[in-house]
C-alpha cells in the first residue's frame, strides 16, 4: 500500500476553513486507497475537540503532531509566523527521516526548501513573485491549483513542472438537501414567515468577502426579507451591527462545522458576494461555501467574478455585478420573484456539483501524480 504524508503547518482543528479543506482531502486520500498520515505541529489550541469530531470525518487516517516552536502568544507577527513555520519543517524533516514513505502532499510553499519530489498544492499566487517561488515550483514533483487562472499565470512564468486544475470540494451526504425548511428553522431558531438570504463564511479576515456589500444590500430589501450571516466572533460582529443600518439583518455568529448544513437547508437564497479589485477573489478562491451552497439544492446569487464563473454560470446560478449592493439586492429580489427560475437553477446546481466531491478529487490528484 502506498502511503502519503500531508504536511500542514495548522493547529487542528482550527475555526477556519482550510482545515476543513485538509481532513476531507486526507479523508479522500484515503479512500482511495493510501495509507495517509495527516502531520501537524503540537501547539496550544483553545479548541479541544478531536478533530475528526470537529470536521465529521470518518476516522481513516492517521494525524501525528510534532514538537515545534509555539509562539502563539507573543502575537501574530511575520516574524513569529516564519519562525514558527520553519520550526514544523525543522520538525517534520528529522521526523520523516526514520519514515517509510511514497508521497509527500502539503499546501506549504516553504516545504520546498525541506524537501524533493514533494507536491504542491497552491491556493494562491503571490503578487510580487520572487526568485524563491519560482524555484520552489520547479522544484515540486507536480503542482496542483484551484483555477484555470491559477494554471494560466504559472505557465506564463514559464514554470515546467506539471499542473493539474483541481477546484475544491464538498462532501454530498453531509449537505444533502433532506429536511423540510421549516422543521429546520424551528430547529434553529429562524423565522418561519419571512424569506431567508443566507451567507456562512468569514466575517473579518478577508475583505474581499463581501459582507460589506451584502449589509448595505439589506437596505433595498422588503423587511420580510431577512439578512442571515453564519459566521463570525463576537469582536467581529459587533462593529459590523453599529455600521448596518439595515433592521432586517441577523448575526448568528460562528457555528461548529457540523450544524452548517442545516443553517444553509433554512434559506430560501444562498449568497457568495465576492468582490472585485483583489486577485485572490477574482483569480485564486475555489471557496468550500460555493461547493456546500450547490449540493444544498438552494438557489444561489453571486458576483460575477473570473474564479466563480469557472464553476457557475447563468444555468446554476445567478450572476450579479460585484461591489453593487443596489444590483445585488436586485438579483436577491428577481430569484424570490422567479420561483420556477430559482427551482430550475438550484436543481442544475445540485447536478453539476456532483462533479466536484472530494472523493474524485482525490481520485484525480492520485491519477495525475501517477502519471
Amino acid at each position: 500500500m502506498m502511503k502519503l504524508m500531508y504536511l500542514s503547518n495548522t493547529r487542528l482543528p482550527t475555526d477556519w476553513a482550510h482545515g476543513i479543506q485538509i481532513m476531507k482531502m486526507c479523508e479522500a486520500f484515503a479512500k482511495t486507497g493510501l495509507a495517509v498520515e495527516l502531520v501537524v505541529p503540537r501547539r496550544f489550541n483553545k479548541i479541544k475537540k478531536d478533530p475528526f469530531a470537529y470536521y465529521n470525518v470518518r476516522q481513516k487516517f492517521k494525524i501525528t503532531r510534532l514538537p515545534c516552536v509555539d509562539l502563539m502568544p507573543l502575537g501574530a507577527g511575520k516574524f513569529i509566523f516564519l519562525l514558527e513555520k520553519f520550526s514544523f519543517f525543522i520538525s517534520a524533516k528529522f521526523y520523516l527521516l526514520f519514515k517509510q514513505y511514497d508521497i509527500i502532499y502539503t499546501r506549504e510553499t516553504l516545504a520546498g526548501f525541506f524537501f524533493k519530489n514533494f507536491i504542491l498544492e497552491l491556493h494562491v499566487i503571490p503578487q510580487r513573485l520572487k526568485n524563491f517561488h519560482i524555484n520552489i515550483w520547479q522544484k515540486a514533483a507536480r503542482l496542483i491549483v484551484l483555477t484555470d487562472i491559477m494554471k494560466t499565470i504559472l505557465e506564463e512564468n514559464k514554470i515546467k513542472t506539471k499542473i493539474m486544475v483541481a477546484p475544491d470540494g464538498v462532501d454530498l451526504e453531509q449537505f444533502s438537501p433532506s429536511v423540510k425548511v421549516n422543521e429546520v428553522r424551528k430547529k434553529l431558531r429562524l423565522p418561519l414567515d419571512k424569506k431567508i438570504v443566507m451567507y456562512a463564511g468569514s466575517l473579518y479576515l478577508y475583505g474581499w468577502k463581501g459582507v460589506d456589500v451584502l449589509l448595505a444590500a439589506a437596505s433595498y430589501l422588503s423587511p420580510d426579507v431577512k439578512i442571515v450571516l453564519v459566521g463570525g466572533t463576537n469582536s467581529e460582529i459587533e462593529p459590523l451591527k453599529q455600521k448596518a443600518k439595515a433592521t432586517n439583518i441577523i448575526f448568528i455568529g460562528r457555528r461548529p462545522y457540523q450544524e452548517i448544513p442545516d443553517y444553509l437547508q433554512a434559506a430560501d437564497i444562498l449568497v457568495l458576494p465576492n468582490t472585485s479589485g483583489e486577485a485572490h477573489s477574482e483569480k485564486y478562491t475555489s471557496p468550500l461555501k460555493l461547493f456546500e451552497y450547490m449540493a444544498s439544492g438552494r438557489p444561489i446569487v453571486a458576483s460575477n467574478l473570473p474564479s466563480l464563473r469557472e464553476i457557475l454560470n447563468k444555468k446554476n446560478a445567478w450572476l450579479v455585478k460585484p461591489n453593487d449592493a443596489r444590483e445585488l439586492a436586485n438579483g436577491l429580489k428577481e430569484v424570490l420573484d422567479d420561483g420556477q427560475r430559482a427551482i430550475s437553477v438550484s436543481q442544475q446546481a445540485r447536478r453539476d456539483v456532483t462533479q466536484y466531491t472530494w472523493q474524485k478529487r482525490a481520485r484525480r490528484i492520485i491519477d495525475f501524480i501517477s502519471k
